[in-house]
């Protein structure tokens, strides 16, 4: 060993033992943190399939290439971090001789061959993903980016770090190469040979090239150490973690569909013996967020894929999900020294730790742990009221988030303790769930009117109680029962299934709302006070059914939504189906006949709560394709990444207030396919479609209709009037 060498291996050694004591200790931060959290044991079940899904989503990346471009570029830069970690290892034999090298696999040619291409191939792929992050960066012009509101010298900071360990591996070995200290061929190594071709024959340049590297590597470590919110750092370890916990590892999208269940120290509430002064009504503070939400805010990428999708960002509104979830990261950790010292409200609002204790508190951890998280910037407050009350809870944030942050579920957790403690919440909504309490649908309307849409049918519609022989409860719906251009619909459904000889039962007056709405805004004892009358009253409309044999169908996808995955949580199971499924059955089993297709050209607007919520994207144009002549017309946005109508979280009895209307956003890209008839599936996408489809005065141009509409004017050309179709244009 030289004097060179000696020199190295000291300074490699000390620096390495500075970023390992760094590193340990912040993690120890990071997990006493996350720990603070409330317990939530649902997390720990079928670790078979959390493994595979962790498995398939870093390995396979199966969410990352949903962005084909950027997913492939990240998928070499990950593989090659996990691999060529390898070569860092290497650089420490290396300060220490120019000759040497990893024991065992280090003379291996394959060896070489995987590590020189997997360098090669991530030295393209970072310049790619730096590339992309300046073409996107928030002060380009044209407005706002996904990287609005990222910080950025984290993004540039570690895209740099990885370039110039990628860059210092390639000379290390050009060194080797120059010095004839080289292992491996031509042919397996030929950049690297390429670089030794043009560097001197300097044998102390291997070992100061090793140093150089180990230390760009290890103040990575160090800069991120003192950062424990760099989560574009430290989500390459913790995303194994967050994907592996995720709500529902055997879900195509975990965090959508059903609501997380409104719980109070790990266990579901029960109303019926809460005491809001020993039990957590949503949450107030963030530590009575889980530990898994505190591991979601630690995890975040700060990529701003949610925020690109979101339907509230992209019409100016204050909600970014990217930003609203970095906001409670860096409360939670800023209040931290105050809650591991002892710190913290309890229930009733008085504080857990003694004056003793405060009096050697951080100051500044003081003052954040005064913050209110629901508040104005004038008061404070974390996240400001209308940044959580803009939520239309579509999903399209957790349907493209990469580490499977559940932003919804968090969303509505803050808005439960707003609406069931602070009754602090947008005031036209009170009208809403007034209405839902005394009269049991959001418009108010009179119990004894919900079977009026049945009035002027040519067959009868059978109650159940009336007839014990039916296939399907049709679950009719508040807006399907209540709202005129939803009972069209109904109507239009009715008929088609009486058409294909399906034997249906309605409950009339039984049914109720589903208690969506007063869920989604918050108000969990509405939603199960409601809940638990239509589970009692179809439990006893299927008694002694199988569930395979308790079907219903619903036109509607928020109450398909409800009644198929959240009321199961209450006592309810059964098999639900969206009228468009069931249609497609029909047709596709030859038991409905399109005989005269519509013409004018058509586009499909996918609902959240259909498509993304629940992966229903393939039957309704399954069925807009049998109806109608020509080939169906896709809006840019559409299935997965199809654009909120703007109705979905209680939104449909809110004012929209700030920036563009959302359902007018959507309108705008509907019209620009040249369509002259919007179909939808869902009653809350049709008022919210036809009133911006008005707003624009296309009114006479652009028809906004239903499938089961389209599809009975294709089967039943000469239908009375009443179905929403009658200015379908037919082809002839």
């Amino acid at each position: 060993m030289g004097s060179v060498q000696i020199v190295t291996t000291i300074l490699a050694f000390a620096i390495t033992a500075v970023a390992v004591w760094l590193a340990v200790r912040a993690v120890m931060k990071m997990v006493a943190v996350i720990r603070l959290g409330q317990p939530d044991p649902t997390r720990f079940g079928d670790k078979g399939t959390r493994t595979k899904t962790m498995l398939a989503e870093t390995a396979g990346h199966t969410r990352m290439l949903r962005w084909s471009v950027v997913g492939a570029a990240h998928w070499f830069v990950m593989v090659g971090f996990i691999v060529l970690s390898l070569l860092v290892l290497e650089a420490y034999f290396e300060v220490v001789s120019p000759t040497g090298g990893l024991p065992l696999v280090g003379n291996w040619a394959i060896y070489g061959l995987v590590t020189e291409w997997l360098a090669i191939l991530g030295l393209v792929s970072i310049l790619v993903l730096i590339a992309i992050r300046l073409r996107n960066r928030p002060t380009r012009p044209g407005g706002r980016s996904r990287f609005t509101g990222s910080t950025m010298w984290q993004g540039y900071f570690v895209e740099g770090i990885i370039l110039a360990v990628l860059i210092m591996g390639f000379v290390i070995r050009g060194f080797k190469v120059a010095t004839d200290h080289f292992e491996y061929p031509v042919w397996a190594t030929p950049l690297s040979h390429a670089v030794g071709g043009v560097l001197p024959n300097w044998e102390a340049g291997v070992s100061i090239a090793a140093l150089i590297k180990i230390a760009i590597s290890m103040t990575w470590l160090i800069v991120i150490a003192l950062n424990v919110t760099m989560g574009v750092a430290w989500h390459r370890f913790l995303a194994f973690f967050n994907i592996f916990f995720k709500r529902d590892p055997g879900a195509n999208v975990s965090g959508l569909g059903a609501l997380r269940p409104m719980t109070s120290q790990g266990k579901p509430l029960d109303f019926e013996e809460a005491d809001p002064e020993k039990d957590q009504f949503g949450v107030a503070q963030v530590e009575q967020f889980t530990w898994k939400g505190l591991l979601d805010f630690s995890t975040c990428t700060e990529c701003g894929r949610c925020q690109s999708q979101c339907p509230a960002w992209n019409t100016a509104k204050p909600l970014s999900p990217k930003l609203l979830v970095l906001s409670l990261r860096d409360h939670a950790y800023a209040k931290a020294p105050y809650l591991l010292a002892g710190g913290g409200k309890d229930l009733t609002g008085e504080e857990k730790a003694t004056a003793a204790q405060l009096a050697h508190m951080d100051v500044l951890a003081l003052a954040e742990a005064e913050r209110p998280l629901i508040g104005t910037a004038e008061e404070g407050g974390v996240i400001d009221p209308d940044v959580l009350w803009s939520c239309t809870t579509c999903g399209a944030c957790v349907e493209q988030c990469p580490v499977d942050i559940e932003h919804v579920d968090h969303i509505v957790d803050m808005r439960r303790y707003q609406v069931l403690i602070e009754s602090s919440f947008p005031s036209e909504a009170g009208v809403m769930l007034r209405n839902l309490e005394n009269k049991g649908n959001p418009w108010g309307a009179p119990q004894n009117t919900r079977e009026d849409w049945t009035k002027g049918l040519d067959f009868e519609v059978p109650r159940v109680g009336e007839v014990d022989d039916f296939e399907y409860l049709f679950w009719v719906g508040c807006a399907g029962a209540f709202e005129d251009r939803a009972k069209k619909t109904t109507r239009a459904v009715a008929t088609l299934l009486n058409e294909a000889g399906v034997k249906f039962a309605i409950l009339g007056e039984g049914e109720t709302c589903s208690g969506d709405p007063a869920r989604r805004i918050g108000n969990e004892f509405v939603f199960q006070m409601l809940a638990q009358q239509n589970v009692e009253t179809l439990n006893e409309a299927f008694e002694g059914r199988e569930k395979s044999k308790r079907k219903i169908v619903a036109t509607c996808p928020h109450c398909f939504n409800t009644l198929g995955n959240e009321y199961g949580q209450l006592g309810g199971e059964f098999e639900v189906v969206h009228h468009t499924q069931l249609l497609a059955h029909l047709v596709a089993t030859g038991k409905l006949t399109p005989v005269q297709p519509v013409d004018g050209g058509v586009t499909y607007h996918d609902p959240c709560y259909l498509g993304r919520h629940n992966r229903v994207f393939a039957p309704p144009r399954e069925v807009l394709g049998t109806a109608i002549s020509g080939e169906l017309t896709e809006m840019p946005r559409n299935s997965e990444r199809s654009f909120c109508c703007g109705a979905g979280g209680a939104r449909m009895w809110m004012e929209e207030k700030i920036g563009k209307r959302i359902n007018v956003d959507r309108v705008e890209e509907a019209m620009s396919t040249g369509a002259k008839t919007v179909a939808v599936g869902c009653p809350f996408c049709s008022t919210m479609l036809n009133d911006g489809v008005n707003g624009k005065g296309a009114g006479e141009e652009v028809e906004v209709v239903d499938v089961a509409s389209v599809l009975l004017r294709s089967v039943k050309p000469d239908a009375p009037g009443g179905t929403d179709t009658e200015r379908l244009p037919v082809a002839g």
